[in-house]
Formats: C-alpha cells, structure tokens, sequence
C-alpha cells in the first residue's frame, strides 16, 4: 500500500511560480503511472498532468489547463513527483492531488483509473 504526500503548496502571485512535491512511502512508485489533479470550489477534480510508462520510456502528458505552464518529473531515488508550475493565473487556485495508477502503456486521465491519492495541498494565486 502506497502512501503520497503532498507538499509546496501556498500563497503566490499571478505570474509566479510554485514546484509541488509528492512523497511516496509504502512502496516504490518508479513503475507506477503518477498523475497531478486540482480541484477548485464547486469543481469536479481535473487531471493538470500525468506520467506513464510505455515501453522503456516514460511519457508525460499535460491538459489543456495548464499546458505549457507547469512540468511533471519524477525522482526515483527519492520516491518523488513533482509539479514545477510556471505564470501562475488567478484560475490555478485550488487544491492540488497527486494519485498513483498501476496501469501503464497510456495516459490515465480519469480519477477513477488511479488508486492511490494524497490529501492534497493548497494553492491560492493572488492578484
């Protein structure tokens, strides 16, 4: 059993940046799927990015969101992911999930293709 813990979260202006970490204990996640997800007030929670396995390469995938603002990058000899968010707008505040999947070969981008979730960590872009 996997266990993630968010981290990075706070309080940036628009146009700043923040770098989310996601610490994985329990188990090793190298071979998992991991995923970045937010949810804002009265939102359903959205995928930001995800990184899979296929083959022997590992892929990223970004939605429309925030692509081009943020990259996803794993450490493996620190069993973590991260989320380097770039130009910061007022719409990125929400809470921020990183999520483990054990499906590999494509893009998980439904909440329910990942079983594991940390609690999440605040971001909130102020003007």
């Amino acid at each position: 059993q996997v266990q993630l813990v968010e981290s990075g979260g706070g309080l940036v202006q628009a146009g700043g940046s923040l770098r989310l970490s996601c610490a994985a204990s329990g188990r090793t996640i190298s071979s998992n799927s991991m995923g970045w997800f937010r949810q804002a007030p009265g939102k359903e929670r959205e995928l930001v990015a995800t990184m899979y396995w296929s083959a022997t390469t590992n892929w990223a995938y970004y939605a429309d969101s925030m692509k081009g603002r943020v990259t996803i990058s794993r450490d493996n000899a620190k069993n973590t992911v991260y989320l380097q968010m770039n130009s910061l707008k007022l719409e990125d505040t929400a809470v921020y999930y990183c999520a483990a999947g054990f499906t590999v070969g494509k893009a998980l981008r439904t909440t329910d293709e990942y079983h594991a979730w940390g609690q999440g960590t605040q971001v909130t872009v102020s003007s």
